[in-house]
């Protein structure tokens, strides 16, 4: 479990995973970062509490280091990837492992079940949780179980890392996303279990949420430039509407200043019709059916859905025009995290 600035949310997260029953002995490695609003402090007393709590220090505070150095200091054969914002199922880890099993895969995930505490993170919730918020991805909500592109958070075989390698440490988003991957050009299966869920709580506030997606678009347009069509054509939706927006606004000028007139006008016109679709579909998801707690939820939705693909949409063209380099999320970052009314 990577940590960073997670005071609100660890102490559940590690005892959903201490409560795990599994046949065997476990234990959970916090890979720490220099946090901020007395995490390391909550860790330490955790630890100190159960010895099977090892804690590592992950000075660097990215995610793919901290896994490694997670997983280096681990003793068992199966590695369980979890997050500091998630909370499993007493039976996440020993339904994983009879997939795992079953089907002779390499890595086997299940569903995101994002879930909020005010209004704002429910709409979060909301998004993440609909096919229009992430783009249809089975672990956000697929039903039918089978092989996966990839995986979310993941219970690997030991094994199989030791064969293709570790997280790339170069990739500070999506890193999960390359490795599966690696694994699967390996000739090992990464399955996906609808069975398996994990509670994910999202951003709190819209400046994390847009720090969060803009940084994940730009590592995505990265992996584009890296490994090209390997990458799903569902990632490429969020850039093109932005492109498209950015076009509906270029014609609306010429229009209005008289250089674009007539039947040019008329053609030109057609790059409006994508953007009022999606208004349209913006508008009919926040206001259907599990629209959560009353209007706020609903508005809260209006907002956070084109949120998170217009910021998601522009770090995708900047990391394929520029790359990524050492582009870091940063809504992890500072104080204690102040969620909006």
């Amino acid at each position: 479990m990577p940590v960073l600035n997670e005071v609100d949310y660890l102490e559940r997260a590690v005892e959903t995973v201490l409560a795990q029953d599994v046949d065997g002995p476990t234990e959970l490695i916090l890979a720490l970062a220099p946090s901020t609003d007395g995490t390391t402090e909550l860790a330490r007393r955790l630890s100190a509490g159960d010895d099977r709590i090892v804690l590592v220090d992950n000075p660097r505070a990215d995610i793919p280091v901290g896994l490694n150095l997670a997983i280096r200091a681990g003793r068992y054969p199966t590695i369980v990837r979890v997050d500091a914002h998630s909370e499993l199922e007493t039976d996440y880890a020993r339904r994983a492992l009879t997939t795992l099993e079953r089907v002779r895969a390499a890595n086997v995930g299940g569903v995101m079940r994002a879930d909020g505490r005010s209004p704002f993170q429910r709409a979060v919730a909301r998004a993440y949780n609909s096919p229009i918020g992430l783009g249809g991805g089975a672990y956000h909500g697929g039903t039918q179980e089978g092989e996966a592109e990839s995986a979310y958070l993941g219970v690997i075989r030991r094994a199989v890392l030791d064969e293709v390698g570790l997280f790339d440490e170069s990739i500070r988003r999506g890193e999960d996303w390359e490795l599966n991957l690696r694994i699967r050009r390996a000739g090992y299966r990464v399955w996906f279990d609808p069975a398996l869920s994990v509670t994910y709580w999202p951003r709190e506030s819209w400046p994390r949420l847009v720090r969060q997606f803009s940084a994940t678009g730009r590592w995505r347009g990265e992996l584009v430039r890296r490994f090209g069509r390997g990458n799903s054509l569902r990632f490429f939706a969020p850039p093109l509407l932005v492109v498209d927006i950015l076009l509906a606004l270029v014609v609306g000028v010429l229009q209005l200043t008289g250089v674009l007139g007539g039947w040019w006008s008329v053609a030109a016109s057609v790059v409006y019709l994508p953007v009022a679709v999606y208004a349209v579909l913006i508008l009919a998801v926040a206001v259907g059916p599990g629209g959560g707690h009353g209007w706020r939820d609903k508005l809260w939705t209006a907002a956070v859905l084109p949120t998170m693909h217009l910021a998601w949409g522009w770090g995708f063209l900047v990391g394929v025009a520029r790359g990524a380099h050492d582009t870091v999320d940063t809504s992890r970052l500072g104080s204690r995290n102040t969620p909006l009314p």
